[in-house]
Order: structure tokens, then sequence, then C-alpha cells
């Protein structure tokens, strides 16, 4: 028994050790960039020819911070051009749509270069930036479709579209009398993907985004809603624009003052250069496996997910066991006679039940953003993002293992504590010795459904661009136009994931639960096979 528990205590030693290790190398790592001067620049990276992901640095792409892949299109080059003139390195902060404000409000990045447009509610959280680029906007449906030939705005009648969440586009499908509103998608792979299996009609977005669509699917077109009578947009929803947070008024000017340099001709230049490099579908004259093309263009982006997805879930659970462990045992202490102990012992109680009930009561998204950025904007406290989710995945496995626990505890038969007491052992021996490795075991396959749950639960943590294997996964979608595919094979490598940790598992429960001929009232010599007795001897 002795040995176990110093083998879970050099267990924790090492994690502890890690933990701490890889805090203080992301503080370097982050004291590092600021004294390289670098300009952070929040973007998708998902969104070609604005911006996309790529594993090798050509065609002029930057690094995206902690990752081993790159950045390119429109949006780069622009965002190039500005650190140029500020003498400041590019590097792409990936993140995705939805937290861009949020990055940017709390510090995590300096610029949103993401083909942004400049609306009025946006204007209220942050500064932009003179348009950089003016847009028109387009359904985006399939030439075979009845929409493709329509002339006026209700033709749309009965058409299901669509567009990206928490953008103007989503608005502007109001304005299409009859048409039905799809819920909004996170991102144009998926509206891309949703098209071509037709579970919509069409989705709005601008013309550029025919232009790069259409260069990898001539079965689309794009149906001008700017020509159509009663279509209106006001001018700022119709450009795009920089972002910059409140109060960073030089900063502001500076993009400005650069903006100016860039003449229409130049922008025009490299919008077609982005077009013509963006990723495209593959070498269709190939007769290559789409697996061994995948694996050969982005098998490392999928191994650092994997990695990542493993680390974050491996650590979580098991820091996550240790919170849960100690919050157990404190909610099963027997309530002391003293009145000041008592109210102590009572209040602490009542924290550790606040803390399990807001991390199992609120999902684990929500979580990731309140920490990760909400520590950011009222602490100012730059936490690295994998330290980040590991603090979030730690803290959500420890809320769920500490009521597990204590139901373990808790139905561990009175018997045993009874006979505890009786051979005179104080509470703290009565848990250790006698209860919790009866608990613990007991607990094991709640544990190991807590592991797995939590290789699966990392996808969420693409709100704050931790590049764990689903959002990967997205990424080689959206680059590779290879939807179908590309999520198959990463729905496979969960399964294999999943089912190995499992088998683990298993065997370990299966060593823990020792003889199945043991017998109180004999010894095992007596009751054991000739082979237990060779063992014994």
């Amino acid at each position: 028994m002795k040995s176990r528990f110093r083998w879970i205590a050099a267990l924790l030693t090492i994690l502890i050790g890690l933990f701490i290790g890889f805090s203080f190398n992301s503080r370097e790592t982050q004291a590092a960039k600021k004294d390289s001067s670098v300009l952070k620049i929040g973007m998708e990276a998902n969104y070609p020819p604005y911006n996309w992901t790529q594993p090798k640095k050509t065609n002029g792409a930057v690094p995206i911070d902690g990752s081993n892949s790159y950045a390119n299109g429109y949006d780069v080059q622009i965002a190039k051009i500005i650190g140029k003139r500020l003498h400041k390195k590019v590097v792409v902060e990936k993140t995705q749509w939805d937290g861009l404000l949020p990055a940017l409000t709390s510090g995590k990045i300096d610029l949103i270069i993401a083909g942004m447009s400049p609306t009025a509610e946006r204007r209220k959280a942050i500064n932009f930036s003179e348009p950089y680029r003016k847009s028109t906007f387009v359904v985006i449906t399939n030439k075979a479709s009845k929409y493709s030939n329509a002339k006026k705005l209700s033709d749309f009648k009965g058409a299901k579209l669509t567009a990206q969440q928490g953008t103007l586009h989503y608005d502007l499908i109001k304005q299409l009398k009859g048409a039905k509103r799809e819920p909004a998608m996170r991102d144009f792979s998926a509206m891309r993907q949703s098209l071509a299996s037709g579970t919509i009609d069409g989705y709005v977005a601008e013309d550029i985004e025919f232009e790069s669509y259409h260069s990898v699917n001539p079965n689309i077109i794009a149906v001008n809603l700017n020509k159509m009578a009663g279509f209106h947009v006001d001018h700022d929803d119709s450009v795009t624009s920089i972002g910059v947070k409140k109060g960073n008024t030089k900063l502001l000017n500076e993009v400005n003052a650069t903006l100016r340099t860039i003449s229409n001709k130049k922008r025009e230049q490299l919008m077609s250069q982005a077009v013509k490099e963006q990723p495209k579908a593959g070498n269709e004259t190939k007769k290559e496996n789409w697996l061994v093309t995948t694996w050969k263009q982005y098998g490392g982006m999928i191994m650092s997910g994997i990695g990542m997805t493993l680390l974050l879930a491996l650590v979580g659970t098991i820091v996550g066991f240790f919170i849960g462990l100690l919050v157990g045992i404190v909610r099963t202490i027997p309530t002391p006679t003293t009145r000041g102990k008592r109210w102590a012992l009572n209040f602490v109680k009542w924290l550790l039940s606040v803390y399990v009930e807001i991390f199992r009561g609120t999902p684990m998204m929500v979580q990731a953003a309140v920490i990760y950025y909400g520590i950011a904007q009222f602490w100012h406290l730059n936490l690295n993002r994998t330290i980040a989710a590991l603090i979030i995945v730690s803290i959500n496995t420890g809320a769920y293992l500490a009521e597990v626990i204590r139901g373990g505890i808790i139905s561990t038969p009175e018997g045993q504590f009874e006979a505890a007491s009786a051979l005179g052992m104080t509470h703290n021996q009565r848990m250790w010795h006698i209860i919790l490795p009866q608990a613990i075991r007991n607990c094991l396959p709640s544990i190991t459904n807590e592991f797995i749950v939590n290789i699966k639960d990392t996808s969420v943590l693409s709100i704050i661009s931790v590049s764990e294997l689903f959002f990967v996964g997205t990424t080689i979608a959206s680059q590779s136009f290879k939807f179908f595919p590309t999520y198959l094979m990463i729905s496979a490598i969960y399964l294999i994931l999943t089912f190995t940790i499992t088998r683990i598992f298993n065997f370990i429960e299966k060593r823990l639960e020792g003889k199945k001929n043991y017998n109180l009232m004999a010894n095992q010599v007596q009751v054991g096979t000739p082979k237990d007795a060779e063992a014994n001897n």
C-alpha cells in the first residue's frame, strides 16, 4: 500500500514539475516575443483568399504562433506591409471568428486583419482603420439550382440560405423575401460542405469568396445581390477594415498611414496573387489515394494535433483526479463537535460545492473563453493558451471526479468504517488505508470514462485557438476541400485513441481486482491453484 501511494506521489511531483517548467518556458517565450518587437495579427487563417493555413513557409507566408504551420493570403500580405513600416515581425494568432474580438480587447493580439467589416455593433467594442477593400455581396449556389437564375430578391422564396455566424452576411438574408434562414455556420468550409451535400441551397458571402471557391469547384455560380432592386447595404458594411483596440490611437494612426501608401492597383495585385496561390483541391491527374495525399501534405499537422489532444486529456485527467480526490475527501469529513471547527468545515464544504456546481453546470467552451480572455482583460494576466487549456481541462475534470470519488467513498459499506474505528484508527488512517483504496478502485470505470470524454471534449478548446486534433482537421478540410474524407479520417483517429485508452484502463482494472479465489477463512496455499502455491513459495 505504501509503495502504491509513493508511486502516486512521485507521479504527481513529476506532473507539477512539468507544469511549472512549461509555464516558465511559456513566460520566457512571451518575453522573447516582446523583446523581438512582434506584431500579433488575429485571423481565422481559414478563409481563402483572405487568409489560410499552409504547412510550409512558401510564397511569403508567416508563422502561426503555437504551431508548426504558416499563414498566407491577402490579409497576411497587408499585415506584412504594416509590419515592415512599423519595423516589427508579423506573427499570426490563429483564432476562430467569434474569438477575434475577445482576443483583441483582452490584449492577446494587436490587430484584427481578417476581412472584417466595421459594423456599428463592432465599433462599440473596438476601433477600425480606413477600409482596405470594398466588396460585393452574392448568393453562392450550384449552377443546377433553380435559384441560380434569380433576378430579384423575391426569386429566393423558399431557398434554404445561411451565412457565417456573427457576420453581416447572415442579417442580409432577411432582405431576401421568402427565403428560409438556416442556422448560421461557423466558417466557410462548413458552408461549402453543406452546399456540396445539398443541405442548403446557397449561402451569402462576398464576391471574393466566390472567386476563391469557384477556382476549385466550377459547378457553382454567384448571384449578385447588389444589382437587385431593394437590396441595401451601408457603406461600412460593404468594406473591410483592420480592427484596433480602443485607446490605442497611436497604432491606429500608424495603420491608417500605412494603408494610404498602398495603391488600389497594388491591392488588386495582392488579391489576384492570393487567389492564384490559395490552396487547391490537389492535382486531379494523379490517381493517388486521398489518404496518402493528405498524410503527405498534412501529416505533421495531424500528428501535432494528436499530441496536443493526448497531452490535454492525460494531464487534465490526472490533475483533475487529484483535485477531485481532495475535494471528495474534504466533503466527506465527519462534522466536528466544536462549533468553530464545524462552521469552518461547513464553509469550506460550501465553497467546494459552489466549485463543483459551476464547473459541472457550464459548458467547457464557455469556461475556456471566460478564463483565457477574461483573466487577460480584467487582471491583465496573459496566459499561454496551452497552459490555459491544461488549467481549464483539469479544473473541469476535477469537478466531475469530485462527485465520482465522493460517491465511491460514501458507497463503501458502513462496516468498513466501524471495523477501522474499532481498531483505533483515526479518520485520516481510515481514509488512506481502508476506504480510499476501495473507493478509487470502484471509481476506475468512471475515471476511464472521464479520460475518454476529455479526449473528445478538447475539441471545444478551439475557441481559444488550441491546435488540437479537431481544430487541425477543420483546417485541413478547408484547405484541401476534401471535407468528408478528412472528417472521416479524424473520426477514425479519435476512435483509435479512445479504444486504446479503454483497453489500457481495462487491463489496469483487472490488475487491481486481485485474485478471485480469496477466502477469508483460509490462506492462499489452501484455496489457490498449484501455480498460486508455487508463486507463494
